[in-house]
């Protein structure tokens, strides 16, 4: 059975990790690390997993298991990285966007890969140090990364996108309440948001040439989970062509 650590165990993104692990049939979590609920059962915190697990927090970590997944708040990543170290043999996923970034992905002698599949399934495979895609740059990605293959994007791409409550953790804010929350609908970080730069990245990689905008309007829904994302932009050919060409790239995902 691959060996599993988890560092930073009480947050959503944990949560979601945690529920596919147990369910892994060759994986077995071997620690799930938060120095805050150390000694506390799983179930505590994650209250969906009930039933499912008897593991506790620890505040202790195994430096020797096969991965190791990050999942702390961004920029503590790398503070993690450098005051901790593991076996040459424990690979690395982590959740943040720390390492999402080529100027970020040579970290202390560990060459970070852009983990999605989609894009570099192969290099996946065989890499020991992969950073996980953002929640929005995922869903944007897929739906643009066929025409930016085959060099198509031609004219902006104009992105509406919404996503739910866990999309922002679980520290409060003024926007995360039930009553903000609850029959409303909100943007935020209009033009602006983090994972444009993600975005941006790929799209360069596959179509170095394109020199347009990617404009991105990131909503807040009235949802818990998920995102629901618009993404249109001009189409030399017809909705038959485009059909065919996103098939034939999604083939093998």
């Amino acid at each position: 059975m691959i060996q599993v650590g988890i560092i930073g165990g009480a947050g959503y993104t944990a949560s979601e990790l945690i529920r596919l692990l147990l369910h892994h049939p060759k994986a077995e979590i071997n620690f799930v690390f938060s120095t805050s609920n150390a000694g506390n059962k799983i179930y505590d915190v994650h209250q969906d997993l009930l039933g499912d697990t008897e593991i506790e927090f620890t505040s202790e970590i195994n430096s020797t298991v096969d991965v190791l997944f990050l999942c702390l708040g961004h920029g503590n990543s790398m503070r993690f990285l450098e005051e901790n170290s593991f076996s040459e043999n424990t690979k690395i996923i982590d959740l943040s966007n720390d390492f999402r970034l080529k100027s970020n992905q040579n970290f202390n002698g560990k060459d970070f890969i852009y983990g999605l599949p989609e894009l570099r399934k192969e290099n996946i495979k065989s890499a020991k140090y992969i950073a996980n895609p953002g929640c929005f740059a995922t869903a944007l990605q897929l739906a643009i990364l066929p025409l930016a293959a085959n060099h198509l994007l031609f004219d902006d791409v104009h992105i509406h996108a919404v996503t739910g409550a866990t999309g922002a953790g679980t520290s409060l804010s003024s926007t995360s309440h039930f009553a903000w929350r609850d029959n409303n609908f909100s943007h935020y970080k209009a033009f602006s948001h983090q994972h444009l730069d993600e975005i941006n990245q790929t799209v360069q990689q596959l179509q170095p040439k394109f020199t347009s905008e990617i404009n991105f309007i990131p909503n807040r829904g009235n949802f818990s989970r998920g995102i629901f994302a618009t993404v249109y932009t001009k189409f030399a050919g017809d909705i038959s062509e485009a059909k065919e060409m996103y098939r034939y790239y999604y083939k093998d995902a």
